[in-house]
C-alpha cells in the first residue's frame, strides 16, 4: 500500500487532532519510578504504564550526550500523562525559555479565542483597525487595505521587509515597530503566496490587542495562561509604545510548552474547560497558505506519514502534536539554524528524533514491558542527562539564557 502524500495527510491532520476530545485533568501525582516528578501541571506516569518502550527513549538521551548537542530539555507527553521529562545540566522544570516564533502559536491560540467570542474575524481588514488606533500611520497603510487578519495569520500578506542580517531594529531597539510594519512595501496581493516574515506577527499583535481592547500579552494572560495554570513565564521585549511583537519575545517553562500542545491535541480543551473552540483547532491546523502551514502552525512538516502538527522557533525550539498517538513532544535547545527555514538542522535534528526514536518508543506497545532493568536503565540515563551540558550549535543572544 503506498505511503499517503504529504497534502493528503497534512489534510487530515486537522480532523484527526480535533476529534482527540478527552480533556485531561491536571491533577499532581506522585513521584514515579523513573525520575519523573510529581507535577501540578501533568499526572506522572511510567512510559511501559502507558504502553510505551522507554528503551528508544534512553537511546535517544545517550544520543544527545554523544553527539554533545545543547537540549535544554525534552518532554513527552502520552495520554494526558508525563512519562519522559529530560532536562541538562543546571535546569529544572521552573526554567523557562525564549520561544521565538512559538510565540506566534500562542498568538493563533489567542486569535481562536477572540474569533469565538465574535471580537476578530478572519476576513476583517487589519488597515483600518490599526489606523484608528494610530491615526499617524494613515498614510503608511494607504497601500495595505485589502489585508485582511487571515493573511496576516497565514504570512500571506505579501509584504516585504529588507532585514538587516544581525541586529535589525525589528527585533532589537525599534522604538516603535508598528511604523516599521506599516512603511513596509507590498510585493503580491494579500493572499497570493506564503512568505514567512516578521512583518506579519507585529500586524497581528497590533489588530488582535485592539480587538481585545487590551495589549494582546494581558489577553493571553486572562483566556491563556491563567485558566491553563501556567507560571514563570514573561512576554518580553516591547516596544516604546508598549507593543509586544507576536513573533517572539515569549518565555514559558518546557511543561507549559506541552500544556500547549495538549490543548491543540484536545480540541481546546484544558482541565475539562473549554478554552478555544473545536472548530478553531481545526481551521488552525488546516493548511491556509501551504500545504504545510495554517494559521502559524506547521502541519506534516516533521512528520510526513501520519496527522502532525507543531509550532516551531528559532535555534531549536518545538512542540510537536501526534494525534494518532495522543500524545505531545517537547523540546528547547540551541541547535544549527543554517539550512534555511524548513531544512535548518535544528528541523533535521527534531525530525530524527521524533522520527527514529519517540515513534518507534510509541509504536511497540507489545514490547512495552515494565522491567527492573528497563526502571533503572531510564533512570541512571536522566541522572546522566542532568549532568550533561551539550555544546551551543547556535549563536547566542542574551535572551537564550534560560530564567527562573
Amino acid at each position: 500500500m503506498p505511503l499517503p502524500t504529504r497534502r493528503a495527510v497534512a489534510l487530515t491532520c486537522a480532523t484527526a487532532i480535533a476529534s482527540t476530545l478527552s480533556a485531561y485533568a491536571a491533577t499532581p501525582a506522585s513521584r514515579n519510578s523513573v525520575g519523573v516528578q510529581a507535577s501540578p501541571d501533568f499526572p506522572a506516569a511510567a512510559p511501559e504504564s502507558v504502553g510505551v518502550d522507554s528503551r528508544p527513549l534512553v537511546q535517544l538521551s545517550e544520543m544527545i550526550r554523544k553527539e554533545n548537542l545543547d537540549v535544554r530539555s525534552f518532554l513527552v507527553v502520552k495520554d494526558g500523562k508525563l512519562i519522559y521529562e529530560r532536562y541538562s545540566q543546571g535546569l529544572t522544570r521552573n526554567h523557562n525559555y525564549e520561544l521565538y516564533s512559538i510565540t506566534k502559536n500562542v498568538t493563533a491560540l489567542a486569535a481562536g479565542v477572540l474569533v469565538d467570542e465574535g471580537r476578530s474575524k478572519l476576513d476583517e481588514k487589519v488597515a483600518p483597525i490599526l489606523t484608528k488606533a494610530r491615526p499617524d500611520l494613515q498614510d503608511a497603510f494607504s497601500d495595505k487595505q485589502s489585508i485582511e487578519l487571515r493573511h496576516v495569520l497565514s504570512m500571506s500578506t505579501g509584504l516585504v521587509y529588507n532585514f538587516k542580517p544581525t541586529d535589525d531594529p525589528i527585533y532589537y531597539g525599534a522604538p516603535d515597530r508598528l511604523k516599521l510594519a506599516a512603511e513596509t512595501t507590498p510585493k503580491v496581493a494579500p493572499g497570493t503566496t506564503f512568505d514567512y516574515t516578521d512583518v506579519n506577527p507585529i500586524l497581528a499583535s497590533a489588530t488582535l490587542g485592539a480587538d481585545a481592547g487590551m495589549p494582546l500579552q494581558d489577553f493571553a494572560k486572562e483566556r491563556l495562561f491563567k485558566p491553563m495554570g501556567m507560571s514563570h513565564y514573561t512576554w518580553e521585549r516591547a516596544d516604546d509604545k508598549g507593543l509586544v511583537s507576536s513573533g517572539w519575545g515569549l518565555r514559558l517553562r518546557a511543561v507549559d510548552m506541552a500544556k500547549l500542545g495538549q490543548l491543540v491535541l484536545t480540541g481546546g480543551r484544558w482541565d475539562g474547560k473549554q478554552i478555544v473552540s473545536q472548530a478553531w483547532v481545526r481551521t488552525m491546523t488546516a493548511p491556509a497558505s501551504a500545504p504545510w502551514y495554517g494559521y502559524y502552525w506547521w502541519i506534516n512538516d516533521i512528520v510526513a506519514t501520519e496527522p502532525e502538527t507543531h509550532a516551531m522557533g528559532f535555534k531549536g525550539q518545538f512542540i510537536v502534536v501526534l494525534p494518532e498517538r495522543n500524545a505531545v513532544v517537547v523540546m528547547t535547545s540551541m541547535l544549527p539554524i543554517e539550512g534555511g527555514l524548513r531544512e535548518s538542522r535544528n528541523v533535521l535534528a527534531i525530525r530524527r528524533m521524533v522520527n527514529d526514536y519517540v515513534l518507534p518508543a510509541l509504536s511497540n506497545q507489545a514490547h512495552a514491558k515494565p522491567t527492573p532493568a528497563r526502571h533503572k536503565a531510564l533512570a541512571r540515563e536522566l541522572e546522566l542527562a542532568s549532568q550533561h551540558q551539550g555544546k551551543s550549535g547556535a549563536p547566542a543572544d542574551p535572551t537564550d539564557t534560560p530564567k527562573l
